[in-house]
């Protein structure tokens, strides 16, 4: 294990001790209210149990140096481990999962709310829908990474949260540019983009290809190999286009795409989808095109979604 390995570790063990101190903060300040805050209270015990754990799976790793790197190293890591080593014996270092096809593949088949590592060291949560039965390409498990259903989360936001991601994990939320990217350029996916109007009608999109480049490329989306399930295809428009919201526009025309019809996407001159618009309660022609529109569906911009998600499947 080389000093670089040894550093990075060290950094992920000290982003670990810092949410959990932040952690324990709150459950702090959230004990001394009233028993309606309950279910937070468990929600973050639960996180903070489990990234002391992993903190504590780094910690087993530091100290396994092999016997090549020399006394100097293993006598400063001793140093650093007396105090903390026998809680960290008796830690469980189980296989981190890095994304939904690896929860699924575990034994978990139940749909709902895990944990993955995308990047390797930091935990990330996430909706996992999981398929045992139906089609072939339905089964494993799916990694959702965009989800609108009930107007609960404002998705008009800046740059950087759609970077890092946001809203309520349980209902509307989006996973994250750099969680996306993370993702896409360890393993190849195909995607499906689920959907269905106030009528109860649904249907979906499924591409054999997905993925998001890195920052520095504007996170340009790459998706191709349409299969038509209902909803006809609305995406491969925006393939190969930068990703825009209203303080970052990367779009191709001279307006911004993304002030105009009130979202942020993978703009183009503008947009043939809009998921990530205004969530609007039917049809609603008001303001042309702003909401969560699927044109190649519905054939009208003033229709928008009672829910829409995109999800993405490993296929190697």
């Amino acid at each position: 294990m080389n000093s670089d390995r040894i550093e990075a570790l060290q950094k992920s063990t000290e982003f670990l001790s810092r949410e959990i101190n932040g952690i324990e903060a709150d459950l702090t300040g959230l004990k001394t209210l009233s028993s309606t805050h309950d279910k937070k209270i468990l929600d973050l015990e639960v996180k903070m149990n489990e990234m002391e754990r992993y903190r504590r799976c780094w910690i087993l790793r530091l100290y396994g140096l092999d016997e090549h790197e020399g006394e100097d190293i293993k006598q400063k890591m001793m140093l650093f481990l007396a105090v903390l080593l026998p809680v960290v014996l008796g830690s469980d270092c189980k296989f981190m999962s890095f994304d939904c096809s690896d929860v699924y593949n575990s034994g978990e088949t139940v749909s709902g709310i895990y944990t993955i590592y995308p990047a390797g060291d930091v935990p990330v949560w996430v909706y996992c829908h999981m398929v045992s039965d139906g089609k072939d390409e339905d089964n494993g498990g799916w990694t959702v990474f965009q989800r609108r259903m009930d107007g609960s989360v404002n998705f008009y936001r800046p740059w950087n949260q759609y970077k890092r991601g946001f809203g309520n994990v349980e209902s509307e939320y989006w996973l994250g540019l750099e969680n996306m990217y993370q993702l896409t350029r360890n393993r190849k996916y195909m995607l499906k983009v689920d959907m269905e109007d106030f009528e109860g009608r649904k249907g979906f999109a499924l591409y054999s290809s997905f993925s998001v480049d890195c920052e520095c490329s504007g996170y340009k989306l790459q998706v191709s190999g349409f299969k038509n399930g209902g909803a006809g295809d609305s995406l491969t428009q925006h393939n190969n286009q930068k990703f825009s919201t209203f303080d970052k526009d990367q779009d191709v025309t001279e307006e911004s795409c993304a002030k105009q019809y009130l979202g942020a996407f993978w703009y183009k001159a503008c947009h043939t989808t809009n998921p990530n618009g205004v969530y609007l309660w039917g049809e609603d022609a008001t303001h042309n095109a702003i909401g969560i529109a699927w044109g190649a569906w519905k054939e009208n911009y003033a229709i928008s979604m009672k829910s829409i998600s995109m999800k993405i499947k490993s296929i190697s």
